[in-house]
C-alpha cells in the first residue's frame, strides 16, 4: 500500500501542490491519482513557471492569437481555465467514490484583488461559473479584505480554499467566518454537503522567519535558544489543529453536522523544506491526523513515498508546541508581528508572480505575432 494511502487511512488526505498542462497530457496526473494523491492546488507562482518556464503552452498560445485573442489576461484565463477543468475531470471519480470530501482542485483569485471584498466575491464568482466544475475551490486570501469575501462566497455555495493564514488567531478568523456563511447558505435552502472548504494554513514559511530572529539571537550569545530552530511552524500547526477541535467538535457545530455540513478541515501547505538540514518530511510526518490535508509539490511526494514511520502525530506532545510558543515570546519574538509580515509578503510574492506570468504571455504572444 502507497504512503499515500497509508495516510488516508489516518484521516489525512494527500494533495499535489502543482499543476502543469505536461502532467495531464503525459498521463502523470493520472498515476498520481491511482497512487492515492486525492486533490491538487495551483496558485500564480505555480502557474507562472507552468506557462512562462516550459513549452507545454505554446501551441496553445499560437491557436489563441492566431484566434484573435491577443490580451494576456485572457490568454492566461484561457490557459489556466482549460487545465483546471481538465483536472477536475480527472479528479472527479476521486470526488464521486469520497462523496464530495476530496477530488478538488483549487484555483486562485488574482493577487490584486486581496484588499478588495466587492472585487473578490465578483471575481471568484465568474470564476465558479466559467469553470463550471463541482469539485472545483477557488482560493481567496485570509486578508482583511478576504475574510468578508470568504463568509460571501460559502453563502453562495461557492467551494472556497482559504490561503496565507500564517496565525492561530487569524486561523480562528476564517473558521468564524466558514461558520456565518455556511448558516447563510442553509437558511438560503442550499445542498448542506454541496459546499466545501479548507483552511490552508501555510508553515515552512514560518520556520524560514523565526529561525532567521533566532539566529541572530544565538550569535548574540543566547545559545539557550538553539534547541527552538525549526520548531515555531509545526508548534503553530499543532496549536492551529486544536483551534480546529475546538470549534468543529464542539456541541455548536453538532447541529450543522447532523444537517449534512462538513467541517473547514485545515490544509497544511508550504510543505516543502527550505531548510537543508531539516528532513524533507519534517512538514508531513509532524501533522498526521484526521480530518487534515496535506498539499505537497512533487520534491515533496517523492519523500513521502520514502517515509518509513506513517503515523498519527498532530497531537503528539501538544503542551510542548505550547511551550515552543510561549518561549519565543519570552525572548521577544512575537508571533503576530512575524505572522503578519508573512501574510503580507505572501500577498507581494503571489501578485509578482502573477505580473511576471502576464509579461511571459505577452512575451509568447508577441513572439507568435511576429513569427505569423
Amino acid at each position: 500500500m502507497s504512503n499515500f494511502r497509508k495516510l488516508a487511512g489516518l484521516g489525512q488526505a494527500i494533495w499535489c501542490d502543482y499543476i502543469r498542462r505536461g502532467m495531464i497530457d503525459s498521463g502523470e496526473l493520472q498515476a498520481l491519482i491511482d497512487e492515492g494523491v486525492l486533490g491538487i492546488t495551483s496558485n500564480p507562482t505555480i502557474f507562472q513557471k507552468a506557462i512562462g518556464e516550459s513549452t507545454d503552452y505554446d501551441e496553445a498560445v499560437t491557436n489563441l492569437v492566431a484566434g484573435g485573442t491577443h490580451d494576456a489576461p485572457a490568454i492566461y484565463e484561457a490557459l489556466a481555465f482549460e487545465d483546471i477543468r481538465r483536472t477536475a475531470d480527472a479528479f472527479r471519480p476521486v470526488y464521486q467514490r469520497t462523496q464530495r470530501r476530496d477530488g478538488f482542485v483549487s484555483i486562485e483569485v488574482e493577487p490584486a484583488l486581496a484588499h478588495d471584498t466587492d472585487a473578490t466575491v465578483a471575481r471568484a464568482r465568474q470564476i465558479a461559473r466559467a469553470v463550471d466544475r463541482p469539485n472545483v475551490m477557488v482560493k481567496v486570501p485570509a486578508t482583511d479584505a478576504g475574510l468578508p469575501a470568504i463568509e460571501t462566497l460559502i453563502g453562495d455555495g461557492i467551494n472556497v480554499n482559504v490561503t496565507l493564514i500564517f496565525s492561530v488567531d487569524v486561523y480562528q478568523q476564517v473558521i468564524d467566518a466558514f461558520l456565518r456563511g455556511v448558516r447563510k447558505h442553509v437558511e438560503r435552502g442550499g445542498d448542506p454537503a454541496g459546499v466545501a472548504s479548507v483552511a490552508s494554513f501555510f508553515v515552512s514559511r514560518i520556520d524560514t522567519a523565526v529561525d532567521a530572529l533566532l539566529e541572530k539571537r544565538i550569535a548574540d550569545g543566547k545559545t539557550h535558544l538553539r534547541d527552538l530552530l525549526g520548531r515555531a511552524a509545526v508548534a503553530s500547526a499543532k496549536v492551529a489543529y486544536e483551534r480546529y477541535r475546538q470549534s468543529f467538535e464542539a456541541e455548536t457545530f453538532a447541529e450543522l453536522r447532523e444537517r449534512g455540513i462538513r467541517p473547514q478541515r485545515p490544509l497544511w501547505a508550504s510543505t516543502s523544506t527550505k531548510n537543508p538540514a531539516y528532513r524533507q518530511t519534517i512538514y508531513v510526518d509532524t501533522l498526521i491526523g484526521p480530518d487534515t490535508v496535506n498539499t505537497a509539490p512533487p520534491a515533496t511526494l517523492e519523500a513521502i513515498r520514502r517515509m518509513a514511520d506513517v503515523r498519527a502525530t498532530i497531537r503528539e506532545d501538544l503542551e510542548g508546541e505550547r511551550q515552543v510558543l510561549a518561549r519565543l515570546e519570552a525572548d521577544g519574538i512575537r508571533m503576530a508581528e512575524v505572522t503578519e509580515q508573512l501574510r503580507v509578503a505572501g500577498v507581494r510574492a503571489f501578485a509578482e508572480s502573477f505580473d511576471r506570468l502576464l509579461a511571459d504571455i505577452r512575451g509568447k504572444a508577441k513572439t507568435v505575432a511576429a513569427g505569423r
